[in-house]
C-alpha cells in the first residue's frame, strides 16, 4: 500500500474571507471548508501550471521554427533544378 506523506499549511483569514469560503463550501456541496479550499486551490494551481507550460512550449516552438528558417541548409541540386524549371514555366 502506498502512503502519501502529509504536510501542513496554515493561513490567517479575515472574518469576511472565512465566512465567504464557508458559504461557498456549503452551497458547493463540499464536506468541509478544508475540502473546498484544497479542491479550489489545486484546480487553480493546475490551471496556472498548464498555462505556464503552454507558454514555454509556444516559445520553444517559435524558436525551432525561427531557427529552421534562418539556418536552413542550401537547396540540393535536385531542388535547384526543380526551382529553375518552375521559374521557366511561370515566366511565359
Amino acid at each position: 500500500m502506498k502512503t502519501t506523506e502529509k504536510t501542513r499549511f496554515d493561513t490567517r483569514l479575515t472574518r469576511e474571507q472565512k465566512e465567504l469560503f464557508e458559504y461557498a463550501a456549503t452551497v458547493g456541496g463540499y464536506r468541509s471548508l478544508t475540502e473546498f479550499v484544497l479542491v479550489s486551490v489545486e484546480a487553480s494551481a493546475k490551471k496556472i501550471v498548464e498555462e505556464h507550460n503552454r507558454i514555454i512550449s509556444s516559445k520553444r516552438d517559435q524558436e525551432i521554427f525561427f531557427n529552421a528558417i534562418t539556418e536552413a541548409p542550401n537547396p540540393n541540386e535536385s531542388l535547384g533544378n526543380a526551382a529553375s524549371r518552375y521559374n521557366d514555366l511561370t515566366k511565359s
